[in-house]
């Protein structure tokens, strides 16, 4: 007997998995500003500016915050547009990805 359209679709539905998700953790240092690391939480990561507060001083007391999860491919762009930007203004801001 034929399949039906509906059971078709759920048979697809449960073979596709979600890719793996990667956290993206901003890691302290002594010489990055706080008021640098909000602006990189608000402008790679989208942050409104209280979560981004609250990222930094994550980052400032224990040492990293995570900024957010993503799939591998945005989560290495966002580590590698972190990098250049802090490379850029002269600070040593350390950006690395783990897997959630």
């Amino acid at each position: 007997m034929a399949k039906s359209g509906i059971e078709e679709l759920e048979r697809v539905k449960s073979v596709v998995k979600e890719p793996p998700m990667y956290k993206v953790i901003l890691l302290n240092d002594h010489y990055t500003s706080m008021e640098f690391v909000v602006a990189i939480l608000e402008g790679v990561f989208h942050k409104n500016t209280a979560e981004a507060h609250q990222i930094m001083l994550n980052v400032h007391k224990a040492g990293k915050g995570i900024a957010g999860a993503y799939t591998r491919e945005i989560a290495e762009t966002k580590v590698a547009t972190v990098s250049q930007l802090a490379k850029k203004e002269g600070f040593p801001l350390q950006c690395v990805m783990e897997p959630s």
